[in-house]
């Protein structure tokens, strides 16, 4: 049991990360467009959303440990 309880701790610590890692590369989505770098702002909003997405995971994979 005490593994359940490290993994809920480690799912937390991973969604808090990945909300910051997120709102960084939509920080740095618009510093590309400002420079004219339209493909890669592009990219960086796409990652945005896959580290919400890998969130919405994070939160199934930790209402999986109850």
């Amino acid at each position: 049991m005490e593994e359940i309880k490290k993994m809920k701790v480690l799912i937390e610590h991973w969604m808090v990360h990945n909300d910051a890692h997120a709102e960084n590369y939509m920080s740095w989505a618009e510093k590309a467009l400002s420079l004219g770098k339209g493909e890669l702002s592009k990219i960086f909003v796409r990652l945005y959303f896959e580290s919400k997405r890998v969130n919405r995971l994070l939160e199934k994979a930790k209402r999986a440990t109850n």
